[in-house]
């Protein structure tokens, strides 16, 4: 099960076409999955037994300029690259490190160990109150243990975290997003990306589902999850 919590609103389970928005708290179960999509075509894969909030998401369609801020305080995402991420306007932090991503797709897990990212595609810069790495090479992995240390240096990532990340990212068979009998594809109003409010705040449309391939840095096929 997927829930959201708006501001200081109710606590609400998430279905296709669902709509999140500003400031609003994400928090899967032991068996929940989802995924957000973006205007600007970005996505946001989220494991079981995570919690993140969406801090902002700004977007000018007609420009391609705005930007994102995702805080991830337990779990797992994946977060695939969209407009904003090509212009290196995209950031998700953790309470180890600040994460921005350029032009790609990237995989952050928090826990009690500190934080894991690794580099699927693009260019990563990992920022805390110790110092600062970036990393470019795909397929590598950085280990932050808590804000105040520094980045360890970047590691190929070992194959059984890469198989990991595809079993907690990746649909279970069953999953229908909370509709009863829904079983392909989403249908187009699902699809709907975040929209501007009369509040200038933008909304989301939930898609509850995962990827297929969950570490395959290119768009995800739609897929169903709850």
């Amino acid at each position: 099960m997927t829930e959201s919590t708006s501001p200081g609103g109710s606590t609400n389970k998430l279905t296709v076409g669902a709509r999140v928005v500003h400031k609003e708290h994400i928090h899967t179960s032991p068996t929940g999955s989802v995924q957000l999509l973006f205007l600007d075509k970005s996505s946001l894969n989220i494991a079981p037994n995570t919690n993140l909030l969406i801090d902002e998401f700004v977007y000018d369609p007609a420009s391609g300029s705005g930007h994102m801020l995702t805080s991830l305080t337990r779990g797992t995402l994946q977060f695939i690259g969209g407009k904003l991420s090509h212009e290196g306007a995209v950031t998700v932090t953790t309470p180890a490190a600040a994460v921005g991503i350029r032009g790609g797709t990237a995989t952050i897990e928090h826990g009690a160990h500190g934080t894991q990212v690794t580099n699927q595609y693009g260019t990563l810069t990992i920022q805390n109150g110790a110092g600062t790495i970036v990393v470019t090479r795909p397929g590598f992995v950085v280990t932050i243990a808590n804000w105040n240390t520094v980045p360890g240096q970047p590691a190929r990532v070992a194959a059984a975290q890469v198989n990991h990340h595809i079993q907690i990212l990746s649909s279970k068979s069953g999953q229908n997003g909370g509709v009863p009998g829904l079983n392909g594809l989403a249908t187009s109003k699902s699809e709907q990306p975040w929209l501007r409010t009369d509040s200038g705040v933008n909304d989301a449309s939930a898609i509850i589902q995962s990827t297929q391939r969950a570490m395959i840095p290119t768009p995800p096929r739609i897929t169903h999850g709850d």
